[in-house]
C-alpha cells in the first residue's frame, strides 16, 4: 500500500473528518430542507445557528462538549437580541462591538473551550452588522439561531451516545501514529548520512506533537468516568493500551547513546543503517496498530520483528573483537533495547484481545494526570493586568475590531465588509507566530479558492450539481480546519461563493470584496500583532526553561530516592514523568514560535536549542534507570557513593534555576545514605551513567548563564 492511499485512509478514519461529517450535515439539512419548502432566510438562520454552536465543540469530554454547547445556546440569543437592537445607532453598534470583543476574548482565561463559545458570540455578532430587523422579526431570528444550535447540539449528544467509544478510539490511533513518527526520527540517529543536529530539531518538534496528542487522549479517557470505572468492555481496554503507549514512548525516549561516538566506531560496518531498518520497521508496525485502533477494526501482525531482530544480532556478533573485550557493548545494549521495545509492541496489541486484564490503578490515580479547570470569577479577576497574555489579547482584540468597525464602515461600506472583522476575530492569535502563519494561510487560501469558486460557478450551471459540490467544499472545510488551514480556506471560499449565488449576487463580485476584506483584515490583524502590546516569545522563554528545571529536578529527586533505598509510589513517578513532558513540550513549542518571529526578537536561538536538547538528553537518562528499578529489571544499589553525582546533578540544575530566578531557595539538605551500605558491588555501568547525568547537568547551567547574557544574536 503507497503512502498516498494510507493517508486517505487515516484521514477519512480520523476525527477530524468525523467531526466535518457531522458538521456539514448538521448545517447543510436545515438550511437545503427550508429552502425547497420556500423559507431559505429561514433555513439559513437555522443553519447559522448550527455552525456557531459547532465552533463550542470542539474534541473532548462528552461532559465538556455538553457544557460548552449549553453555553453557546444562553449566549447566542442574547447576542442576537443586543446587536439587532443596536443595528439601526452605528455609535451603538460600534461601541457592542468594542465591549463584547473584548469580553469574549477574555473567556479565553477560562481556557479553549470557553474561547470557543466567546468566539461563536463574535462570529453571530460581525453577521448580523448589516441586517435590519423590526422587532418581532429580531425575535424570529434568535429563536431560529437557538433552534439550530439546538439542532446541532442533539445532532452531536445523539452521534456520542450511538458511538460512545469512536472519538476515544480516533484520538488514541493518532497518538500511537505520532509516537510512530518519533520512533522513526529516533532512527535516523543510526544512520550515518543524517545530520544530528537537524535530527535533534526534528524530534523535538515532534515531542511536541506527541505531547498534544496525549493529552488529547488523556483528557477523554480519564475525565470521562465511564472509561475509567469500567470492568469490562471498550473503555478499558481503551485506558489498558493509552498506559502502554506511554511506557512505550517512555522506552523509546530513554535510548539515548553518544550517536557520534558509535557513528564513528561503526559507522563503516553498515551495522547502523540495520538498526536504523529494525526501529523502521518497528515504526511501521506501530503505525498499522494506530491505524487499527483509530478505524476500530482488527489487526494481525504481518511483520516478522523477531527475525530481524535474530538478524541483527548475528550481525553484531560477527563485529566482536576477542582482543578488544566489550567492543560491541553499546551496540548489545541497542539490541537489547530493540528486543524490549519489541515486547511493548506485543502488549500493546493485547487492546485487540477481548479479554483484557483488570485496570492496576482506580480513578482518582487517573485523575491525577489531567488538570481541572475553575469558573470563578477570581480567575478572570486575577487576568485583569497588562502582565497576563490574556488581557493583553483581549486589549488587541478590542483595539483591532474598533479599526476594523470603522474601515469597514467608513472606508469600504461594501455589501459584506463585515468579513473584515470575521477575519481579524479568527486572524489575531495571542502569539505574533501564530498570527503570522494564519494570516499567510488564509490570504493564500482565499486567492486559490476564489479562483476555483470563480471556474466551478462558470462551468456548472446546474442548481442540484451546486449544492452537491457545496456540501463537498464544506466537508472538506471542516475536516480540515484543525489540521491544514490553507486547505480549510481555499474549499471555504468556494462554498461561500456558491451559497452567495443562490442568494443572486454575481461571483466575480463577491470574489472581489472577499479577497480585498480579507487582505485588508489580515493587514489589521498583523498589525495589531505586532505593533499593540506584543509579547515576544523570547520574554517567556525563562519561565518555559524554570517549568523544565523544575520538572527534571523533580525527575531527578525521584532517582535519587530510588538510589537512597526510598519507597517511591509507580504513579508519584509517571505523574513526574508527565511533568517533563509537558514542559519540555510546551518549551520546544515555545522555541518553535520564536523562530517564526522576526529575527531581531529572537534571543540566543542557539543557546535556548542546546538547553532543550541538553534537557531532553538528561531526561531520558534518568528515566533509563530509574524506571528500570521500579519495574525490578534493574536491583536497586545499595552504595551512598552513586548518590554524590545524582546530588551534584541537582545543585546544578538548582544553580541554572537560581540564574533564571534569584528569589529561588537554595537546594535542602538531604541525607543522602539512609539504609545504604558500602558493601554492595558497583555496578560500573551505572557509575558511568550517573557520571554522565552529572555532566549533562553541568552542561545545562553553562548553556543557562549563556542563554542569559545580553550578547546579540549570532555573536558567538
Amino acid at each position: 500500500m503507497n503512502d498516498h492511499t494510507r493517508n486517505f485512509q487515516y484521514f477519512f478514519s480520523s476525527q477530524d473528518f468525523s467531526d466535518g461529517l457531522r458538521t456539514t450535515l448538521s448545517i447543510l439539512i436545515p438550511g437545503v430542507a427550508l429552502g425547497l419548502l420556500g423559507h431559505l432566510d429561514a433555513g439559513l438562520t437555522v443553519s447559522l445557528g448550527a455552525l456557531c454552536i459547532s465552533i463550542t465543540d470542539s474534541p473532548g469530554p462528552v461532559v465538556h462538549k455538553r457544557n460548552g454547547m449549553l453555553a453557546g445556546l444562553v449566549l447566542l440569543p442574547l447576542v442576537a437580541l443586543l446587536t439587532g437592537l443596536a443595528q439601526p445607532y452605528l455609535w451603538l453598534l460600534g461601541l457592542e462591538v468594542v465591549v463584547l470583543s473584548f469580553v469574549f476574548t477574555l473567556f479565553l482565561a477560562y481556557g479553549n473551550r470557553a474561547a470557543s463559545v466567546g468566539t461563536a458570540g463574535l462570529l453571530l455578532l460581525i453577521l448580523m452588522m448589516d441586517r435590519h430587523l423590526s422587532f418581532l422579526q429580531l425575535l424570529q431570528y434568535a429563536g431560529l439561531v437557538a433552534a439550530g444550535g439546538l439542532w446541532y447540539m442533539a445532532i452531536s449528544l445523539l452521534t456520542y451516545q450511538i458511538r460512545p467509544y469512536r472519538p476515544a478510539q480516533q484520538a488514541l490511533g493518532e497518538c500511537i501514529r505520532s509516537i510512530a513518527d518519533f520512533l522513526r526520527l529516533k532512527a535516523d540517529f543510526y544512520r550515518t548520512r543524517t545530520s544530528l543536529e537537524e535530527d535533534y530539531r526534528r524530534l523535538v518538534a515532534q515531542q511536541v506533537t506527541v505531547n498534544e496528542k496525549q493529552d488529547a487522549v488523556r483528557e477523554l479517557l480519564f475525565k470521562t468516568r465511564q472509561m475509567i470505572k469500567e470492568s469490562t468492555g471498550n473503555g478499558r481496554r481503551l485506558v489498558l493500551t493509552f498506559v502502554d503507549v506511554i511506557d512505550l514512548y517512555e522506552h523509546i525516549t530513554v535510548t539515548y547513546y553518544d550517536y557520534a561516538a558509535i557513528r564513528t566506531q561503526f559507522g563503516s560496518s553498515g551495522v547502523l543503517e540495520a538498526v536504523a531498518d529494525v526501529a523502521d520497521l518497528m515504526a511501521a508496525e506501530l503505525e498499522n496498530i494506530g491505524f487499527a485502533i483509530q478505524a476500530n477494526h482488527g489487526f494481525r501482525s504481518r511483520a516478522n520483528l523477531t527475525s530481524g531482530l535474530e538478524q541483527l544480532k548475528a550481525r553484531i556478533d560477527a563485529l566482536d573483537d576477542p582482543s578488544q573485550p566489550g567492543s560491541t557493548l553499546v551496540l548489545k545494549k541497542i539490541l537489547v533495547n530493540l528486543r524490549n521495545l519489541n515486547q511493548r509492541l506485543q502488549d500493546i496489541q493485547a487492546y485487540f484481545n477481548a479479554s483484557a486484564p483488570t485496570l492496576g490503578g482506580n480513578e482518582l490515580e487517573f485523575g491525577r494526570f489531567v488538570g481541572h479547570q475553575s469558573f470563578g470569577l477570581e480567575q478572570l479577576r486575577d487576568h485583569l493586568t497588562l502582565n497576563s497574555g490574556v488581557f493583553r489579547h483581549a486589549v488587541r482584540m478590542m483595539l483591532a475590531c474598533l479599526v476594523g468597525f470603522l474601515v469597514a464602515k467608513l472606508l469600504l461600506p461594501g455589501h459584506h465588509s463585515y468579513w473584515i472583522l470575521m477575519t481579524i476575530t479568527y486572524m489575531l492569535k495571542p502569539a505574533f507566530s501564530l498570527t503570522k502563519q494564519r494570516n499567510v494561510q488564509r490570504v493564500l487560501g482565499t486567492l486559490v479558492g476564489g479562483v476555483v469558486g470563480g471556474v466551478v460557478l462558470w462551468l456548472v450551471q446546474d442548481k442540484a450539481t451546486l449544492v452537491v459540490l457545496l456540501g463537498l467544499f464544506m466537508l472538506a472545510s471542516f475536516s480540515f480546519t484543525r489540521s491544514n488551514y490553507v486547505v480549510a480556506v481555499t474549499f471555504m471560499t468556494p462554498f461561500v461563493l456558491i451559497l452567495f449565488s443562490f442568494l443572486g449576487l454575481h461571483y466575480l463580485q463577491v470574489v472581489e470584496e472577499r479577497v480585498i476584506d480579507t487582505i485588508t483584515g489580515c493587514v489589521l490583524a498583523f498589525g495589531a500583532a505586532y505593533l499593540l502590546f506584543p509579547r515576544w516569545e523570547s520574554d517567556q522563554l525563562q519561565d518555559y526553561m524554570k517549568q523544565v528545571l523544575h520538572a527534571n529536578l523533580r525527575y531527578l529527586q525521584t532517582l535519587f530516592e530510588t538510589l537512597n533505598g526510598s519507597a517511591v509510589a509507580v504513579v508519584d513517578y509517571k505523574l513526574a514523568r508527565k511533568e517533563v513532558y509537558v514542559s519540555s513540550a510546551n518549551l520546544a513549542a515555545a522555541f518553535q514560535r520564536m523562530m517564526s518571529e522576526p529575527r531581531a526578537k529572537q534571543h540566543r536561538p542557539n543557546e535556548v536549542h542546546e538547553f532543550v536538547v541538553l534537557n531532553h538528553i538528561l531526561s531520558s537518562n534518568v528515566a533509563s534507570i530509574t524506571s528500570a528499578m521500579l519495574t525490578g529489571s534493574r536491583r536497586p544499589p545499595q552504595v551512598p557513593s552513586l548518590l554524590k553525582p545524582v546530588r551534584q546533578a541537582q545543585q546544578s540544575l538548582y544553580r541554572s534555576l537560581r540564574a533564571l530566578n534569584p528569589q529561588e531557595p537554595e537546594l535542602p539538605n538531604v541525607p543522602d545514605s539512609t539504609g545504604l551500605t558500602t558493601e554492595a558491588t558497583v555496578d560500573p555501568q551505572l557509575v558511568e551513567q550517573l557520571d554522565f547525568i552529572q555532566k549533562v547537568s553541568t552542561d545545562i547551567r553553562k548553556v543557562t548563564e549563556e542563554t542569559l547574557s545580553s550578547e546579540p544574536t549570532g555573536s558567538k
